[in-house]
């Protein structure tokens, strides 16, 4: 039988919750430097104490807001591929999602400017490989597997193919809201060509 939490439980995860909601906000609005713990318990009306009963520091806070940004992207993207039956068209699928999500001004600021900042360059590497780089290596060698892609070996194609895409991520980051769509699609069409010329 499932237990049932407790008020102070529920109550508890309800300020946790509040308080990366904040977090999110503070930090794409304000940086990770400009945003301070006062701040964010502020914004929900909590103490600069029930902060810290939930992360140990800014870095921690971070890395939680950060977390949820990116299981929501893998969602989406993965959601994005499960739709389309053919495998060579449900990467492609996946793809234009991540760059859709990496237009996103929050994302694109969080986990592409920031993050490399609030969690040093090292853990944002290692972050973004535990959420991303098993997705595209998966995604690759069912295409090989099945015939899509010629026989690369796996690993360098995983690793050229993870740090093209970052590049975009990057890329549309920094470009400017009105010249996003444009960059957006700059890199879908290299991409798309780079991955047609390994294409069986």
């Amino acid at each position: 039988m499932p237990s049932v939490k407790s008020r102070r439980e529920q109550y508890s995860q309800a300020t946790k919750a509040a308080l990366i909601e904040a977090a999110t906000r503070r930090f794409a609005e304000h940086g990770f430097a400009g945003t301070s713990l006062e701040d964010v318990a502020a914004d929900i009306q909590a103490t600069r104490g029930a902060v810290y009963h939930h992360f140990a520091n800014k870095t921690s806070l971070f890395q939680a807001v950060f977390d949820e940004l990116e299981t929501e992207m893998m969602r989406q993207v993965t959601e994005s591929r499960a739709t389309v039956a053919d495998p060579w068209q449900s990467a492609f699928a996946a793809m234009e999602k991540f760059l859709d999500r990496c237009c996103d001004p929050v994302y694109g600021r969080l986990v592409w400017q920031e993050a490399p900042i609030a969690l040093g360059w090292g853990q944002w590497q290692e972050c973004e490989e535990k959420y991303a780089y098993g997705f595209v290596e998966q995604t690759l060698a069912e295409l090989i597997d099945n015939g899509a892609l010629r026989p690369l070996p796996l690993e360098p194609a995983a690793r050229v193919t993870f740090h093209i895409l970052g590049t975009a991520g990057m890329a549309l980051a920094e470009a400017s809201e009105e010249d996003k769509p444009k960059v957006r699609a700059e890199y879908a069409e290299v991409i798309g060509n780079l991955i047609n010329g390994i294409r069986a």
